[in-house]
């Protein structure tokens, strides 16, 4: 089923996006965006590479994956979160929530490929 991504602006101007699952869950939230296009060009990064390699921060010998990727790692609460990093190296988006087990987060990155899925774009946030 699919997600749906949510366009707002934060008090200073900037633009952010966050993707929500079919169950009403926020899975992705966005770096800070200069302008809507960028903000939307972002959206398309997530689309297009919702079906990436995840590396794996967490062991101790991390096997490199090529970008664009999902990187999982330890959060200073000790709880997994995940990141997209684009085929620039940039990060576009981190997991909105921590998870207290690997799978957990794993499976969140699995959300976000079924949520990019014919995802409409709501931006009636930036019209308030």
């Amino acid at each position: 089923m699919p997600g749906k991504f949510i366009l707002k602006k934060t008090p200073k101007g900037f633009f952010r996006f966050s993707l929500v699952a079919a169950n009403s869950m926020t899975i992705l939230t966005s770096k800070n965006y200069s302008s809507r296009a960028t903000c939307v060009a972002g959206i398309e990064t997530i689309k297009k590479n919702s079906g990436s390699e995840i590396e794996d921060k967490t062991l101790q010998k991390p096997v490199e994956k090529k970008c664009p990727k999902f990187e999982i790692y330890l959060d200073k609460a000790n709880l997994y979160r995940y990141r997209m990093i684009a085929a620039n190296g940039m990060n576009v988006a981190i997991s909105e929530d921590g998870y207290a087990t690997k799978t957990g987060c794993v499976n969140g990155i699995k959300a976000i490929a079924r949520a990019v899925e014919d995802a409409e774009v709501d931006d009636s946030l930036l019209k308030k």
